[in-house]
């Protein structure tokens, strides 16, 4: 009897484990232009919802000349799933984009709607290292907005 047990239970851990794994994620790095002049690098994270299967998104940018990362809330249009928004963490501006293939495009809005700048994205590759600095940058960018 307690070898059935045991061998249930080590089905049981083996099943949890595929099963998490299994679940979507994906990380990407797209860099471009805001008015054709001011290069940026954004930095989006894709996951599985645990609860409800739908996409969830993290996402961070700069302008390149800065050290300083802008958290960005991210909204896929679900009628049209190539449109997304991206809301500058404290509303300091939006972005409004359209993917095509490994490319987005756009416009970022600042908060009066007074500047309205096209974005130009492209889809760049990472290194092993380069993914693993970003996700820390990313914890950091988290933590300093949402800490209690």
């Amino acid at each position: 009897m307690k070898k059935v047990i045991f061998f249930v239970t080590i089905c049981f851990s083996f099943l949890n484990q595929l099963s998490a794994q299994s679940q979507t994620s994906a990380s990407n790095l797209y860099k471009g232009t805001v008015d054709g002049k001011t290069p940026i690098t954004v930095y989006i994270k894709i996951e599985e919802n645990p609860c409800t299967a739908d996409l969830m998104y993290t996402s961070m940018y700069r302008q390149n000349k800065s050290k300083n990362w802008i958290q960005l809330n991210v909204t896929q249009n679900r009628k049209k799933e190539n449109e997304f928004v991206l809301v500058e963490q404290g509303f300091s501006g939006v972005l409004i984009l359209q993917k095509s293939g490994d490319s987005f495009t756009g416009l970022w809005i600042s908060p009066d709607a007074k500047k309205q700048l096209k974005v130009d994205l492209k889809e760049a590759s990472m290194t092993k290292k380069e993914l693993e600095n970003f996700e820390k940058t990313m914890e950091k960018v988290n933590y300093e907005n949402n800490d209690c």
